[in-house]
């Protein structure tokens, strides 16, 4: 089968999953919020139940994953790549789950839907909700063929939709449109979630386009947390955009020394200015709770809490051998690289100086690395690392070399703390 047939087949399959998803009106997890064509542009306000809210932020490596649970229910958002399927599966069956409300495919890129499978096999699913848009992967067509096997509900998000999930939780979308992109990422599923006056903003892969169509749209994009799009890629999380939601927590699904270069530095450092940064990649799966009023932060490898009023506190900690904790370590990155005048920055935008004796900067494929010694770098400064001779400062250090090392058409600098693990990593 050539790609365009394909193609066709795939549409074809698609409008018999929404024929058969809407034969019973009861079943129909997507409801128009009203008839009007302009979104309303006040905050929802939506009536606590009693009941907390929880959001888990699943890591799954360089791809995305959400489970959202209240009095329960339970939503899964993505399932990551293929070989995540049994670590999304596990980590479901760990929460008691044996039944999902709805899934969500956000779009079909396979670190978003390649564990799918493996959830409609492990799992009742009441709703399937997708973007709509067919691609032409096997990935996207076997899931939408065991969806046809299993006879489950599917329907179509467009912008404007509520999903029913729960009396007391609004999820409203806010993308897909009815014309579509030319890009999968800008189709992607976008929901607001509020909670009482807690509300989550999930971005899937949306980038600048659809950032720009929502605000345009008029729909209040103002919220606590925000699932970063496209893992903080330069695509998306543009200025304004971020400026709108003004969150107070950032959420970031990426894979620890990804290929692509995620999170990209300009786009971390403008989130970390707004708002409190998290990252699977270094804080494991991220859990918030709210009871619609306040919410915690729980992160999986570092124990971290924190709380709607900026307090930071620290449970037990598998990392307690480690003189710095992670969540100071997220706040440090590498800011900046000039392959030309042979020079790399580190910034630390936290609130705590942090200790780098021991941790090291490489360049691409281990070839080159410098060990700072007894160094500690303040928070909200910046070093800079310089290949050649010269003496050290506060803000200035130099590695002692005769020769430059950073490749001029193109190198990778690596940032590893004092237990080897790499910690930020910019390419240029």
């Amino acid at each position: 089968m050539n790609p365009s047939q394909l193609t066709a087949a795939i549409f074809c399959l698609t409008l018999i999953l929404i024929a058969s998803g809407c034969t019973d009106p009861k079943e129909t997890p997507l409801e128009t919020a009203s008839e009007q064509t302009t979104p309303t542009t006040t905050q929802n306000t939506v009536t606590q139940s009693g009941q907390n809210l929880t959001v888990h932020f699943l890591d799954v490596d360089q791809g995305d994953s959400i489970l959202l649970e209240i009095d329960g229910k339970s939503m899964l958002v993505d399932s990551g790549e293929s070989d995540q399927g049994k670590v999304v599966t596990a980590y479901l069956q760990n929460q008691g789950i044996s039944t999902l409300d709805y899934v969500v495919a956000t779009h079909p890129h396979s670190d978003h839907i390649g564990g799918m499978n493996e959830i409609l096999n492990n799992f009742q699913v009441e709703h399937f909700v997708d973007s709509g848009y067919p691609h032409t992967s096997k990935t996207y067509e076997n899931m939408l063929t065991t969806i046809d096997q299993k006879n489950i509900p599917f329907q179509v998000a467009q912008a404007g939709q509520k999903i029913d999930f729960d009396p007391a939780v609004d999820i409203e979308v806010l993308n897909p449109t009815k014309t579509y992109s030319e890009d999968l990422n800008e189709n992607s599923v976008v929901l607001k979630v509020t909670y009482g006056t807690t509300s989550f903003l999930l971005m899937g892969d949306a980038g600048l386009e659809t950032e720009e169509r929502i605000m345009k749209a008029g729909y209040n994009v103002d919220s606590d947390i925000l699932k970063v799009g496209h893992h903080a890629s330069r695509s998306g999380s543009g200025a304004l955009f971020i400026s709108a939601v003004s969150p107070e927590v950032s959420v970031i699904e990426v894979g620890a020394g990804n290929d692509y270069g995620h999170p990209h530095a300009e786009i971390l450092e403008r989130l970390q200015k707004a708002s409190k940064v998290y990252r699977t990649d270094l804080d494991g799966t991220i859990t918030v709770t709210t009871d619609g009023s306040t919410y915690t932060v729980k992160t999986e490898k570092t124990g971290t809490i924190s709380s709607r009023n900026g307090t930071y506190t620290s449970t037990d900690s598998t990392n307690e051998e480690s003189e710095t904790p992670s969540s100071a370590k997220s706040t440090v990155y590498v800011s900046d690289l000039n392959l030309q005048d042979e020079w790399v920055q580190i910034s630390n935008t936290g609130s705590s100086p942090v200790s780098l004796n021991g941790w090291k900067i490489e360049d691409e494929g281990n070839k080159h690395a410098y060990t700072f010694q007894s160094y500690t770098l303040n928070a909200g400064t910046t070093v800079t690392v310089f290949i050649g001779k010269g003496t050290n400062s506060a803000t200035e250090l130099y590695w002692q070399l005769d020769d430059p090392i950073w490749n001029n058409d193109g190198d990778t600098a690596c940032l590893y703390d004092d237990s080897g693990k790499l910690i930020s990593k910019l390419e240029s």
